[in-house]
């Protein structure tokens, strides 16, 4: 047996976690000589790429995969889901074989990655809540293309990420939750009408929430609202500080519920990389500043989220006055719940822990150590 000790988010106070064989057996109050806060890893929903490393160029390989979960344990992430965003099928398939074949291959990957997202690509052809993926490759919703993915990953498609504006979508959607599968919405220019209906048919999710949005919509009946006050959906956000401003997240938190919020990185592969102007095949020419913003050379616009799930934590308490427990929450089992139960701090869980150093007012949580199934995997 293995004990972990430090500080406790929500008392402030000591604690100490017991592990046997991967597993949490007891939690109880210790005088702790760590004065690094302990909490449940992080759980991240939505990743297509970090510090150089992405998952949509197309050539998508085990390898890639392990250099991805190596770095995500850097940042306190335990579990998190590969994103594939629109593109033809043929590219869906090719990186959806790659993460089956690295599931199979490095125990790390297949204990890390809980399954795959797709986002897309049944999204809006409009320019704006497209966002940056390819008009091209954007089409319907279709069973069949979805039954060759499960085939390609071995059923390894968890959540798929759609515009419910196509027509057969809602049949789509009843197909995919009849198989266990999570629909979120996104990247969509749907009417209140269509997003209800959708949400009656099973979609659970709303997908970054504010954002693959037109810049302009109509006041009052918009599908933004519509997500907000159907309470069939919960949402995910992407509280970096510039996807949506401070009174906007904090509104929104605040009508969705902290039970009905869940944080995501959606991170790029320009995240973390050196600031400078980049040639990219999504985005053309993207500028990485020297705060980390990546956004379309020339423009305000943005060109992916840049920083991590233990950023998004910090910066969501700053932003919304919520407690460090209450982001972390949003960060840890909220998300967890959607994937089997991670991200959670109880006797019989998985021992995935991270301990991590912050203070208020600073903008990312520092993690120091992490634990994988109770296997010590990362320290700085």
């Amino acid at each position: 047996m293995e004990t972990v000790d430090g500080i406790d988010p929500h008392t402030g106070k000591g604690m100490a976690i017991d592990i046997a064989d991967g597993v949490i057996t007891a939690i109880r109050p210790a005088e702790s000589a760590v004065t690094s806060y302990l909490s449940a890893g992080l759980v991240d929903l939505q990743i297509n790429g970090f510090r150089g490393l992405d998952l949509n160029a197309g050539d998508l390989t085990p390898d890639t995969l392990l250099s991805l979960c190596e770095e995500m344990l850097s940042v306190g992430v335990t579990t998190w889901l590969p994103t594939i965003i629109t593109a033809s099928e043929a590219s869906i398939l090719q990186a959806l074989d790659a993460i089956a074949r690295g599931r199979a291959g490095h125990r790390l990957i297949a204990e890390m990655m809980a399954g795959v997202h797709v986002e897309g690509p049944s999204i809006s052809d409009k320019d704006g809540p497209r966002g940056a993926h390819p008009l091209a490759h954007v089409r319907a919703p279709s069973i069949a293309e979805f039954e060759r993915w499960q085939k390609a990953s071995g059923d390894l498609v968890r959540l798929v990420t759609l515009a419910p504006e196509h027509p057969g979508s809602l049949d789509y959607i009843r197909a995919l939750v009849a198989r266990g599968v999570i629909v979120a919405l996104g990247h969509t220019a749907a009417t209140p009408e269509e997003i209800h209906e959708a949400a009656e048919a099973g979609a659970q999710l709303s997908t970054h929430l504010g954002n693959g949005a037109a810049a302009m919509l109509p006041r009052h009946p918009n599908f933004i609202w519509a997500q907000l006050a159907d309470d069939r959906l919960t949402a995910s956000f992407i509280a970096d500080g510039w996807h949506l401003p401070a009174d906007t997240f904090k509104a929104m938190l605040r009508a969705k519920g902290m039970e009905r919020a869940i944080l995501v990185s959606d991170m790029v592969a320009l995240a973390g990389m050196p600031p400078g102007l980049y040639d990219e095949a999504i985005g053309g020419s993207v500028e990485v500043s020297n705060e980390g913003r990546i956004s379309v050379a020339g423009t305000p616009y943005l060109a992916g989220a840049s920083l991590p799930l233990s950023a998004n934590v910090a910066i969501a308490a700053e932003m919304a006055g919520i407690s460090l427990a209450d982001a972390l929450m949003l960060a840890t089992q909220n998300p967890g719940r959607i994937i089997g139960g991670r991200g959670r701090l109880d006797v019989g869980a998985r021992a995935d822990l991270i301990r991590f150093d912050w203070k208020q007012g600073q903008r990312e949580v520092a993690v120091r150590e992490t634990w994988l199934h109770g296997e010590k995997v990362f320290s700085r």
